[in-house]
């Protein structure tokens, strides 16, 4: 298993910034990428951005492109997602997830932090 323990996160005017960080543990070389997805109030869970294990490449919702930046550091596990220009829109229930090599679904979530951005 892969256990994920998230941080950050709060409540920041529009056009401040935060970061998330989400730390991985247990069988961390089945990874195959690790992605951030948001769920909004009453809305359903949405794509924010990926970053696949093997080589680093990335990926964002366009949602969020220009803003948000996810990295890592290998030596600690964690995955980072940099978001900044925030607006009354992005906020949301941020999770980190894990997907394992030779599955198609996300498999593995963190407990959820919550970002609200005020107007």
């Amino acid at each position: 298993q892969v256990q994920l323990v998230q941080s950050g996160g709060g409540l920041v005017q529009a056009g401040g910034s935060l970061r998330l960080s989400c730390v991985a543990s247990g069988r961390t070389f089945s990874m195959s990428d690790m992605g951030w997805f948001r769920q909004a109030a009453g809305k359903e869970r949405e794509f924010v951005a990926r970053m696949w294990w093997s080589g680093g490449s990335t990926d964002y919702a366009d949602s969020v492109k220009g803003r948000f930046t996810i990295s890592r550091d290998n030596a600690k596990n964690t995955v980072y997602l940099q978001m900044n220009s925030l607006k009354p829109e992005d906020t949301a229930v941020y999770y980190c997830a894990v997907r394992e090599r030779a599955r198609s679904l996300y498999n593995y979530w963190g407990q959820g932090t919550q970002v609200t951005v005020s107007s």
